[in-house]
Parts: structure tokens; C-alpha cells; sequence
């Protein structure tokens, strides 16, 4: 399997230890999910709200 990472458009490398841990943990929440049978590829993308939170 092929992990990779990207911020703001940059890849962000990493090494084999840090790919299993990200690729081993996605993978965990993702197999609990319903309706998730086969797949070919996951594509996940987290984006900071505009919007700062009131304290």
C-alpha cells in the first residue's frame, strides 16, 4: 500500500514506520465504518474552519 501525506499541496515525506502507523490506524476507523466493503483508495482532507472558535 502507498501512504502519503500532503499539506497545503506539499508532500510531506515520511518514512516506513511513520506510513504504517497512519496507513494501520485510517485503516482501523475506516474497516468500523457501515457501507465500507472493497475499496481501491481513500482520500481523507481536513481543513481549519475560517471561523475562529469563541472562547
Amino acid at each position: 500500500m502507498n501512504v502519503t501525506l500532503h499539506i497545503d499541496g506539499k508532500r510531506i515525506p515520511m518514512n516506513k514506520f511513520v506510513q504504517s502507523i497512519v496507513r494501520d490506524v485510517n485503516l482501523a476507523i475506516i474497516s468500523n465504518l457501515k457501507g465500507v466493503e472493497e475499496w481501491n483508495a481513500i482520500e481523507i482532507r481536513i481543513e481549519r474552519s475560517s471561523k475562529k472558535l469563541e472562547e
